[in-house]
């Protein structure tokens, strides 16, 4: 095996109480000014003064910029960054889900290196660290609050931008479910399909090792065992925390050993026609892990062991398609949609999307490397 290398935030708090640890930890590293990156429905709710009120008692000060969009995009970025300098703030808290960390780590990598963040599109192109970046997770799902992956939507070319850059690991992650109560069944149902994903791209990855195994396979189980429970039951604290455990570990999986052509492919359908991104990942999933079955069907057998289910006696192929029924079960038992025609694909765009679905750098580890006609194929299936 070639040497491998492990990213991960310095410090990862976890559990109910992680906010206020957080801010004892932000107190002692001695910054002054944080831009918060959050998006309005947060302000709305509450969410954002909630953690403010927090800083403030510690004489934190903090400027808001709330205008992230679902999939973050270059003018979200360009707009904080304004923000930020305007008010020369000396660090960046990210507080959502994955738009509001990615748009952040967009914010705070243009920031400390200047230019424009299509600049940094594709791997490790920045020279220098960001502006420090405390990432606080409300969602269980992105895992974006501890990765060095940045999506960002370049409205121009309508394509997502995948920036994959150690310079974007936010310094410290918080994952407190008690800011996860209550989050809308969809929203819910999208980010655990989000993480499963993760996982499982994670798991059959050309770049797959020891660590990155043992992270997916412990992500597997959670999911399954709560994941239908969090949707169902959005105030289950314990269900809450099990997925925000789920998810961390499913970052810590694709952060390291990377992920496929499930987030290939839906990152064009997301730039293309501003999708849920884990409702594309959900729906994409057992179609592209049928496709990787060919190869890596003893991978997908032990994908469904983790998941609960009994697999002995099955050939490895056998196991594989377990597998794809265990996903696609979990997927229907918490109302993902059946296929992208109920999210308005058209068939006349797949061969746009599936080009560049092939420039995206996610599909460089996918277990086997396809064609333009089979990335055209496995659209239509998903149809």
């Amino acid at each position: 095996m070639t040497a491998a290398k492990f990213f991960i935030p310095s410090v990862n708090t976890l559990g109910t109480g992680a906010v206020d640890a957080a801010i004892d930890d932000i107190e002692q590293l001695g910054f002054k000014r944080a831009l918060v990156v959050t998006d309005r429905v947060l302000v709305e709710v509450g969410v954002v003064s909630q953690v403010v009120d927090k800083l403030a008692e510690r004489k934190l000060e903090t400027v808001i910029f709330d205008g992230t969009q679902p999939n973050p995009t270059v003018g979200n970025v360009n707009d904080g960054l304004a923000l930020l300098k305007e008010n020369q703030c000396d660090f960046v808290i990210s507080l959502g889900g994955g738009s509001p960390h990615d748009c952040a780590k967009g914010i705070a990598l243009v920031a400390a290196n200047g230019g424009d963040i299509r600049d940094y599109e594709g791997v490790d192109k920045s020279p220098k660290p960001q502006l420090p970046l405390v990432a606080i997770n409300t969602t269980a799902g992105t895992a974006s609050e501890m990765t060095r992956f940045c999506i960002i939507t370049d409205e121009e070319r309508h394509i997502k931008m995948a920036i994959v850059d150690k310079n974007t690991t936010p310094l410290l992650s918080v994952n407190d479910p008690t800011l996860m109560l209550g989050k809308p069944k969809s929203l819910t149902a999208a980010t655990g399909m989000d993480a499963l994903t993760h996982a499982v791209e994670a798991y059959v990855s050309i770049a797959a090792n020891p660590i990155t195994d043992a992270c997916a396979e412990k992500a597997f189980t959670l999911i399954a065992d709560n994941l239908r429970t969090a949707v169902n039951d959005g105030q289950n604290i314990e269900a809450r925390d099990q997925m925000a455990y789920a998810q961390f570990l499913a970052g810590m999986a694709f952060n390291n050993a990377s992920l496929g052509y499930v987030h290939a492919m839906a990152h064009q359908l997301g730039g293309f026609y501003d999708l849920p991104h884990g409702v594309c990942n959900a729906i994409l999933l057992p179609h592209v892990q049928a496709y990787n079955a060919q190869v890596v069907p003893e991978r997908l057998a032990q994908v469904a062991k983790f998941m609960g289910v009994d697999i002995s006696g099955m050939t490895a192929e056998q196991g594989a398609e377990a597998a794809l029924d265990a996903i696609r079960t979990l997927s229907k038992d918490i109302g993902i949609p059946a296929n992208l025609t109920e999210l308005g694909v058209k068939e006349e765009d797949i061969p746009t999307l599936a080009t560049n679905a092939l420039n995206d750098a996610c599909g460089l580890t996918n277990p086997k490397q396809a064609t333009h006609e089979e990335i055209c194929e496995i659209f239509k299936g998903a149809l």
